[in-house]
């Protein structure tokens, strides 16, 4: 290493402790918004505490005699069932190791594996995913999916402060890493000691997952595996089960006695890649799909959304719809089967139906709504009285003409399929006159 670098590298707690690296973290915090830690300190009210306390708190870091507050647990469920462990640091310390993440992405990162997808800037899951299409597309279609036990918890802190002693020289910032390691966590009452893990939660814990498990990208680039990681999910592709069981083999081993982690072994796999998945897709034939736990996930969040008793206002249960369809399709949109998704639509559109004729309640409100949409008197009146279940009504032609496809659109109903063909880039496509004959008509 040449001399100038030692000496950037030997000075970056006082470019952490800089003002515009500070400024600059505390509007990134500011933007992710976030609950309290256990200090009960808001975002709105951190200005203040900042402005009279600062001084001795930047003092205290450089001095070395700064001590991180305990993290916040908090259990946020999975999707597919069990818990995720998250900690929440107090405002103050997200502050802190955000400025402490910015100092020392531009060092780390150029460095990371190009295989290497979560948490970096420029990076997302869409490439991990586009990049495990490209090796299934070259013949390596045969996964080595490893699952890491509960890895943000189980990060061994002596592992990890020698990997970055390796580049940092400054031992001031390395201790003040290891008190935040060191923190503790607040379960109930009480602040268990944190002897392993780095909490998800906090600004600078994805930063140093990654450079941990860059020492795995590193090994498995020594061996010529082709592979895409995203934090702590992973894909090996290789043309052969024989060899994806040698390999699952070799770096689990790698994984336990080097690195220190633990591989859940029951959730771990080796098979083709059309029955694995990764960040909720997979690979059929040479297409990307979401999984079916992907599309079971969505399905029971639109019925939460559209749930006939969830006593909120039609515009506001639309507001609330159209965030997740956006939100989804954003993610899911690069999955190229088509066939769902005009269903989807359909099926959602009926579940907003139901969710009208339950608000309209009444036979007089049916009967009303329904002449008002256009609907004779005496179709009115006969589905008005119905004693038909919601969703049984929802179905029948009456109601499908008053509450129409077109009708659901004007009051804010956003359409999967719409949303799903821009993402594809069909739309423009059309416009410009390339769409061929197999694609959906969007």
């Amino acid at each position: 290493m040449k001399q100038d670098e030692v000496t950037v590298i030997n000075e970056l707690l006082e470019d952490v402790l800089a003002s515009d690296n500070l400024a600059q973290a505390w509007k990134r915090v500011k933007a992710n918004k976030g609950a309290p830690g256990i200090d009960g300190m808001t975002i709105e009210d951190f200005p203040d505490h900042v402005r009279a306390h600062w001084p001795v708190i930047r003092q205290q870091i450089k001095d070395g005699r700064y001590q991180p507050q305990a993290v916040r647990r908090v259990d946020m469920p999975k999707p597919g069932g069990g818990k995720r462990l998250l900690g929440i640091p107090t405002v103050m310390d997200r502050v802190i190791q955000q400025a402490v993440a910015q100092v020392l992405t531009p060092i780390f990162d150029p460095t990371f594996s190009d295989s290497s997808f979560g948490f970096r800037p420029g990076r997302n899951a869409h490439q991990a995913i586009r990049q495990v299409q490209a090796t299934v597309k070259d013949g390596r279609n045969i996964a080595v999916n490893i699952d890491l036990a509960k890895f943000f918890d189980t990060v061994n802190h002596d592992v990890l402060m020698n990997l970055l002693g390796q580049t940092i020289a400054d031992k001031r910032l390395l201790s003040l890493i290891g008190r935040y390691l060191r923190a503790g966590v607040l379960v109930g009452e009480h602040v268990n000691p944190s002897e392993v893990g780095t909490p998800q939660g906090g600004p600078l814990s994805p930063l140093l997952a990654n450079i941990l498990l860059h020492q795995l990208d590193l090994e498995l680039e020594r061996r010529g595996h082709r592979f895409a990681r995203y934090a702590d999910d992973m894909i090996i592709l290789v043309k052969s089960e024989r060899a994806a069981q040698r390999v699952m083999a070799s770096i689990t081993r790698y994984l336990e006695t080097t690195l220190k982690l633990k591989v859940n072994v029951a959730k771990s796999q080796v098979a083709p890649m059309s029955e694995c998945a990764f960040l909720g897709f997979t690979i059929k034939g040479k297409k990307i799909r979401w999984t079916d736990k992907a599309l079971a996930d969505f399905k029971h969040r639109i019925k939460e959304l559209t749930g006939r008793s969830w006593g909120v206002s039609m515009e506001y249960r639309l507001k609330k719809l159209g965030q997740y369809l956006r939100g989804w399709t954003a993610y899911f949109g690069i999955s190229q089967y088509y066939r769902p998704v005009p269903e989807l639509d359909e099926w959602i559109r009926r579940r907003m139906r139901m969710c009208y004729w339950k608000q309209w309640r009444w036979p007089r409100t049916k009967i009303k709504n329904l002449l008002d949409l256009g609907v004779s008197l005496k179709s009115a009146i006969q589905h008005g009285c119905s004693s038909n279940s919601y969703w049984q009504m929802s179905r029948t032609p009456v109601i499908n003409q008053a509450i129409s496809n077109a009708w659901l659109q004007e009051q804010g109903l956003l359409s999967v399929k719409e949303l799903w063909c821009k993402a594809q880039g069909y739309t423009a496509q059309k416009k410009r006159g390339k769409a061929s004959s197999s694609e959906p008509t969007c």
